[in-house]
C-alpha cells in the first residue's frame, strides 16, 4: 500500500514578485511541482496539497499549515513534504514541537527534499536542529536590517506607512510623500472648525453621521484601498462616525505637515504585538508636507482638549 504524502508549500509576501493579487506565484508553481515529481518518483499517494502564500515562516497561524497539522493529528496521511525546511517554518520551537515530538508521536515522516532532510534518517537530527537554528537568525537579521532601513527613510523624511492619514493620499510621483485629498480634507477642517465653536468630539462625531459623511475606513474602502480598522471589531458599524476617531484626528500633527512616525514597534521578531512608544523616541520631521490646519488652529484645539481631559 503506497504511503499518502501531505505536500506544503510557502511564500513569504516579501519573496513574492506577483503581478496581481489573485496569479499563484512562479515559486509556489514550482514548489508544487518539485514535490509532485518526489512524490512520484518515491510512489507516494498525495493526500492533499497545502499552500500558504504571503505568509511569514514564523507565522504560527498559516491555515494551509493549521490544516495540515489538524489532519496530521488525525492521521490522515504518513508524509510530510517540503522543498526545504525553511519553507515549514522557520521557527525553531516550531520545528521542534512538530518535527521531532509530535510528527513521532502521530506516527508522520519529514522530509524537505533540496536540502535532504528526512526524520527517518536519525543521524542526521542535529543536522536538522541546526538548520532550524540559522532560519531563525535569518528572521531576526532579516527584521533588523527592515528596522534600520525603515528608520533611515523615515529620518529622511519619507513616508512609510501603508495607509496616508485621513485628509492625505500618496503622491502618485512618489509613493513616499504625502499630498492632500481635497474632498477629505474639507471634513478635516469641519472638524476642526466645530471643535473650536465648543462642539465636543462626540456631538461632531455625531453631526458628521447626520451629515452622511462616510468614515475613514469607508472612505478608503470607496477609494479602493483595501483598508481594515483594528480599532473596529467586526460586529461594530464603521459607517458611523466615532468619538474616538474625531479625537484622533484632532490630535494629529500630520494636519499641520509635521511627519511623526516610528509610533510603535513591534515587542521582538516573533510577536506581532505591537507598543507605543514615548513622543521622544519618535522620528518628527516638520514641515515634511502641505498643512490642511493653520498651527495657531491646531493648538488652540489642543488646549481646548486638555481642558476638557481636566475636567473630567
Amino acid at each position: 500500500m503506497n504511503k499518502k504524502a501531505a505536500i506544503y508549500c510557502r511564500l513569504s509576501e516579501e519573496d513574492s514578485n506577483k503581478t496581481y493579487h489573485y496569479e499563484e506565484s512562479e515559486s509556489i508553481q514550482n514548489q508544487k511541482l518539485l514535490l509532485k515529481e518526489y512524490a512520484e518518483k518515491h510512489n507516494y499517494q498525495i493526500y492533499k496539497i497545502y499552500s500558504d502564500e504571503n505568509y511569514s515562516g514564523l507565522d504560527k497561524k498559516r491555515p494551509a499549515f493549521c490544516e495540515m497539522i489538524q489532519c496530521a493529528q488525525k492521521g490522515a496521511f504518513d508524509i510530510v513534504l517540503c522543498k526545504t525546511q525553511s519553507r515549514f517554518t522557520r521557527d525553531i520551537e516550531i520545528f521542534e514541537k512538530y518535527v521531532h515530538e509530535l510528527f513521532p508521536l502521530w506516527g508522520i515522516r519529514f522530509i524537505s527534499v533540496v536540502d535532504n532532510v528526512d526524520t527517518n534518517q536519525k543521524g542526521n537530527k542535529k543536522a536538522r536542529q541546526i538548520n532550524a537554528l540559522v532560519n531563525e537568525w535569518y528572521c531576526e537579521d532579516l527584521s533588523e536590517n527592515i528596522k534600520m532601513v525603515l528608520k533611515r527613510k523615515m529620518a529622511e523624511g519619507q513616508f512609510v506607512g501603508a495607509f496616508a492619514c485621513y485628509g492625505y493620499q500618496k503622491s502618485v510621483k512618489d509613493r513616499h510623500k504625502l499630498v492632500i485629498d481635497e474632498q477629505a480634507a474639507k471634513v478635516v477642517k469641519q472638524i476642526f472648525d466645530l471643535c473650536l465653536k465648543g462642539y465636543s468630539c462626540r456631538k461632531i462625531a455625531d453631526n458628521l453621521t447626520k451629515q452622511g459623511i462616510i468614515t475613514p475606513t469607508m472612505y478608503k474602502r470607496v477609494k479602493g484601498i483595501a483598508f481594515q480598522n483594528p480599532n473596529v471589531k467586526q460586529y461594530q458599524n464603521d459607517a458611523k462616525w466615532s468619538y474616538n476617531t474625531v479625537k484622533k484626528i484632532l490630535k494629529n500633527e500630520c494636519y499641520i505637515g509635521n511627519l511623526v512616525q516610528g509610533k510603535e514597534k513591534k515587542i521582538n521578531y516573533k510577536q506581532k504585538k505591537r507598543v507605543l512608544v514615548p513622543r521622544k523616541e519618535c522620528i518628527v520631521i516638520e514641515g515634511s508636507h502641505e498643512a490642511i490646519i493653520n498651527k495657531s488652529e491646531f493648538y488652540k484645539v489642543q488646549e481646548i482638549l486638555n481642558k476638557r481631559n481636566h475636567m473630567k
